[in-house]
């Protein structure tokens, strides 16, 4: 488990992603973008535009496992994307990864959700 990035070669823009299984989110990212149904629509409309071939899939970080076999990983995994994100900046003419929310964005979300269904 850890943290990767998926590395356009012709112009440097990566995707960062965490996830719990290195070996196979590789596969999976590759599969959708084959098929034309990855979630970046920016980093689909370059693979579909340079080729599969002009791309780089990395493991930028490991996360080592615990003595504990019933920890939870998740929040662990977060944190670390979010440092990668910040250390990178992939957003934008960067890369194709979008910015999270800020804590008061979410919550103008919510607040405006209730009052759109009250």
């Amino acid at each position: 488990m850890g943290i990767f990035q998926i590395l356009n070669l012709r112009n440097d823009k990566v995707f960062i992603g965490s996830t719990p299984n290195l070996d196979a989110v590789f596969n999976r990212h590759k599969f959708q973008l084959d098929a034309g149904n990855h979630p970046s629509k920016m980093l689909q409309t370059d693979w579909n535009e340079i080729g599969g071939e002009n791309f780089a899939f990395e493991i930028l970080e490991e996360l080592p496992l615990r003595d504990d076999p019933k920890y939870d990983y998740s929040s662990d995994l977060e944190t670390l994307e979010d440092l990668w994100l910040e250390k990178l900046e992939p957003y934008e003419g960067k890369g194709y990864n979008e910015r999270k929310k800020t804590r008061e964005e979410r919550l103008r979300m919510i607040a405006q959700n209730r009052r759109d269904t009250a």
